[in-house]
């Protein structure tokens, strides 16, 4: 599932304040860092299932000339959306959907996210929260 024209807000009990750059783990990437990385250096050119995709391949260091068949595999099973990210639920970054599903982030503290927040014509959805009520 993607959306479109929707801004995604950190999850209601995150910790944090700003927005924090996810760091790679025992020098190894983790979802968090890549999907950061894949959004935040390419805002609104990736769907949310093209991070997905990519995310798998870089975390499992997947190189294949099968890519079509793979992210058909990839995808025969349900996805979590992005309100399930860690990186709205622990590193506070927004994630905005444009009208034709392309993701950008945006910083908890920045004016840009306290645009989204106030903006007319767009779908405000919270980010899941981490622990249960």
């Amino acid at each position: 599932m993607s959306y479109k024209n929707t801004f995604i807000t950190i999850s209601e009990d995150s910790t944090v304040d700003s927005g924090i750059v996810p760091q790679p783990r025992n020098n190894k990437p983790t979802i968090a860092s890549i999907e950061y990385d894949l959004i935040h250096n390419n805002p609104y050119e990736f769907s949310q299932e093209d991070v997905q995709f990519q995310t798998y391949l870089r975390k499992n260091q997947i190189e294949s000339d099968q890519l079509d068949e793979l992210r058909k595999q990839f995808f025969e099973k349900p996805k979590a959306c992005f309100r399930a990210s860690p990186l709205v639920k622990k590193y506070g970054w927004g994630i905005h959907y444009d009208n034709e599903g392309k993701l950008a982030i945006y910083a908890v503290n920045s004016e840009a996210y306290e645009q989204f927040l106030h903006a007319d014509q767009i779908t405000l959805l919270k980010g899941m929260r981490t622990k249960r009520k």
